[in-house]
């Protein structure tokens, strides 16, 4: 019997391994899963603040045209006012 009790425990500790091993596996395995998230997120972002950029230029063009028209507008009438 004292022979087989070195052999139990290293059954034991192997399944001991095993349940070590299977737990990191599953660690691994949600944080693959969580990089690949936050990429595709990352990668989401990245679109969505080169959009923004985009439609930030195009509304500061449209500001500037606008305000040029309206100071044209006053020009246009302080000098009818002067006219007459």
């Amino acid at each position: 019997m004292s022979v087989n009790q070195p052999d139990e425990a290293v059954g034991m500790s192997r399944s001991i391994v095993d349940v070590q091993f299977d737990a990191l596996e599953a660690r691994m395995t949600t944080l693959i899963t969580l990089c690949t998230r936050l990429k595709q997120e990352n990668q989401s972002l990245r679109e969505q603040q080169h959009s923004l950029v985009e439609e930030r230029a195009r509304l500061i063009e449209k500001n500037e045209t606008a305000r040029s028209k309206v100071e044209q507008m006053i020009v246009r009438l302080k000098s009818l006012e002067l006219n007459q």
